[in-house]
């Protein structure tokens, strides 16, 4: 009577090691197809988070921050592209001066900031990160940068 309950002990250590070694066989046999989802599927999540520091609004969203939320509009281009024109209003810090001046936004730190750049030319992003890293919790990207802000027809001043 008592060999009883030791043999289902056996019966059920010997099943459980059999699904272990089926585990394990599968693992080793199937690892490249594993390690390929696994990539992908971090592949699919990076965008995510990789853009959690900034968002990106269009024009539209970017004139309702301005208008009702008094935005900063912060341009981080170059200055002969900010002088052959810029939004009203903005403020001209070229991307590579801006941890250097980063002194001159600290009253801007609870407002929203729009980071303006030329298109196809996103320094915005690590502008954006930038300000993030220093406690501006509103930091949005201009879709498009500056052409998306001229091809909506929006006001332009030119110095």
């Amino acid at each position: 009577e008592n060999s009883a309950p030791f043999a289902s002990l056996i019966k059920f250590t010997v099943k459980k090691i059999k699904e272990y070694e089926v585990t394990v066989t599968f693992l080793q046999n199937n690892i490249a197809l594993i390690a390929a989802a696994l990539m992908s599927g971090g592949m699919l999540l990076w965008p995510l988070l990789s853009r959690r520091s900034v968002t990106e609004v269009d024009t539209l969203v970017a004139v309702q921050l301005i208008n009702y939320k008094d935005a900063l509009v912060l341009d981080v281009r170059e200055g002969s592209e900010y002088s052959s024109g810029h939004v009203p209003n903005s403020k001209h810090i070229p991307a590579d001066k801006l941890e250097e001046r980063l002194h001159e936004l600290e009253k801007f730190k609870s407002k929203p900031i729009i980071l303006i750049h030329r298109s196809g030319v996103n320094a915005s992003g690590k502008a954006g990160s930038l300000l993030r890293s220093h406690g501006f919790a509103h930091v949005h990207n201009l879709e498009g940068g500056f052409d998306a802000w001229r091809q909506a027809n929006l006001p332009i001043v030119k110095k």
